[in-house]
């Protein structure tokens, strides 16, 4: 029975669901998602993000700054706009843009125009406009795959 209960709370880590026992029996419930900003998603803040990287989803290719008068405003613009839970879960394939903030050399916080933490979202305002632009806006060469 505990190889049992394992195996269920395996795949139920895999898939997204929680598992609880109840009387020795493995009741599966899907994790309720909520709507949130990216500021409470890493609610550390982000004033010590140091580098941006943004990588293309369509080409592959890479961008990032370092430049402080253009990573301040950028969050300022995204840091609140709503991430509300899509209703479909299932796994998808492919991104537009994946955003990853560095303090120093390390990264302390990513995510796609759809996905944060492993759910899919969509946002209000969109945010791939901002994010396109931002991209197209940054005077760096980009990095190929």
């Amino acid at each position: 029975m505990r190889r049992v209960l394992l195996i269920v709370g395996l795949v139920a880590i895999l898939v997204g669901l929680c598992v609880h026992q109840f009387e020795g029996v493995a009741v599966l419930h899907e994790e309720k998602l909520e709507t949130k900003t990216l500021s409470q998603f890493y609610p550390k803040g982000f004033d010590h993000v140091s580098k941006i990287a943004i990588l293309n989803g369509s080409s592959g290719a890479k961008k990032t700054t370092t430049d402080k008068q253009s990573i301040v405003p950028f969050i300022n613009s995204i840091k609140d706009i709503p991430f509300i839970p899509d209703e479909n879960q299932e796994r998808r394939v492919g991104f537009r843009y994946n955003v990853t903030f560095y303090n120093d050399k390390k990264s302390i916080f990513s995510f796609s125009m759809t996905n944060v933490d492993g759910h899919y979202y969509h946002t209000e305002p969109d945010l791939y406009p901002i994010v396109d632009t931002f991209y197209k806006q940054l005077n760096v060469e980009e990095i190929a795959p």
